[in-house]
């Protein structure tokens, strides 16, 4: 007996329609097939560290990872071993210190808390601000959850930090968090003590909730700062930091943020409704990260300026300006007045010299004319890209 076949006239829901497909999701398949077909795509997109954590992370995992106890659910609030090394490390780096019982929580990776904090604060119809160019996620996980986006402008002119003026006329009435980003991704561009400061001023006197997200702060960068070391930035800012850039964990999924107690609270009410505690072993061996001495920060950079020089020869084949004086795991530059698009330069690269490169305007409109290069790839690879861009003759 031959089945009717039935059409299904069943619609994703509308928030769908806010938002696309993660750019690198969609690309990477592309260049996954390139690679399949045998072109051998160098991938200079992700941030994805491609170095180990230490030997004493990895030790640790192993070994706790054997306790036949510690296979079960794990608290919500993170493992105290976790939290009081949070609290050790920023104290020691930072020079900030966080009660480990009440300031501190941990997090299945950053992206996970960007949608726990905007739940934790934001109605649907409430305005977030988010830096333009800026991390694709602030906005896309504000729009699934009804937010309005409102974008603030980063500038080449004014070194990529807000336009406080422009800032101090918009109406905020209705702005319930501000995403900032220092060091900032995808610009390179460092925090400074007095950024800090006047982003504080500006939330405690517009009624925000200031969210820095902080996990370049350990890559060539002599000296980590903390938005929380300002006088009374606890009491209107939340600071994420993650241990995939800082500690090479960007598969374990290890983060945190850190506030004052009430908004800790109100956050972890949201995310003990989401999901649940990290693997035992895991959130142990994060600990042991954290301890890390200054030579195993030491090597890391090592081997990211040895990494950088030839990202920067790269820029300089592509005839792109650029910053020197970037932080962070990538290379941020401008690209030639010769080419009307960012992505008649990307895709050239890509197709002609099976480069990966990631093209400035999937971080907003001002990254339009603008190119990332990241430092996650090995120095042969990178040696290897070089060579096939200058073999184009650009």
């Amino acid at each position: 007996m031959q089945k009717e076949n039935k059409v299904y006239n069943i619609q994703p829901a509308d928030r769908l329609s806010e938002v696309r497909e993660y750019y690198f999701s969609v690309k990477l398949k592309e260049v996954a097939r390139m690679n399949a077909e045998g072109k051998d795509v160098i991938s200079l997109a992700i941030g994805s560290p491609d170095m180990p954590p230490s030997d004493a992370t990895i030790k640790q995992l192993c070994e706790s990872a054997h306790n036949p106890d510690g296979h079960g659910y794990q608290p919500y609030v993170g493992i105290p071993e976790l939290r009081e090394a949070f609290a050790r490390w920023y104290q020691r780096w930072y020079g900030v210190a966080l009660d480990p019982n009440t300031e501190i929580q941990p997090l299945i990776g950053s992206k996970e808390g960007i949608l726990h904090v905007t739940l934790a604060f934001v109605n649907p119809g409430d305005q977030v601000l988010v830096p333009n160019p800026g991390y694709p996620t602030y906005t896309s996980l504000s729009k699934l959850l009804g937010a309005e986006i409102v974008s603030y402008n980063l500038r080449e002119e004014n070194a990529w930090m807000p336009d406080f003026d422009e800032l101090e006329r918009m109406d905020t009435s209705r702005v319930k968090l501000m995403w900032v980003n220092y060091p900032n991704m995808p610009t390179g561009a460092n925090a400074t003590p007095l950024l800090y400061e006047r982003l504080v001023d500006f939330a405690r006197r517009k009624n925000i909730v200031i969210v820095n997200d902080n996990p370049y702060s350990f890559i060539l960068n002599d000296k980590p700062i903390s938005i929380l070391a300002v006088p009374g930035a606890k009491d209107c800012c939340i600071e994420f930091n993650s241990m995939s850039k800082s500690h090479n964990m960007p598969g374990w999924r290890v983060a945190m943020l850190a506030s004052n107690a009430q908004f800790v609270q109100w956050v972890l009410k949201v995310k003990s409704n989401i999901d649940s505690g990290m693997f035992r072993a895991v959130q142990l061996a994060a600990a042991t990260a954290l301890a890390a001495d200054t030579d195993w920060y030491e090597g890391n950079n090592a081997n990211y300026r040895k990494r950088r020089s030839l990202a920067a020869e790269i820029m300089n084949a592509l005839h792109c300006t650029y910053d020197e004086n970037q932080v962070g795991m990538f290379l941020w530059g401008k690209i030639p007045a010769s080419y009307q698009k960012v992505e008649d330069l990307t895709e050239k690269v890509l197709q002609q010299a099976r480069v990966f490169i990631t093209p400035g305007f999937i971080f907003g409109s001002n990254g339009e004319r603008y190119i990332r290069i990241s430092l996650c790839c090995k120095d042969d690879k990178l040696a290897e890209a070089l060579r096939r861009i200058k073999a184009l003759g650009l």
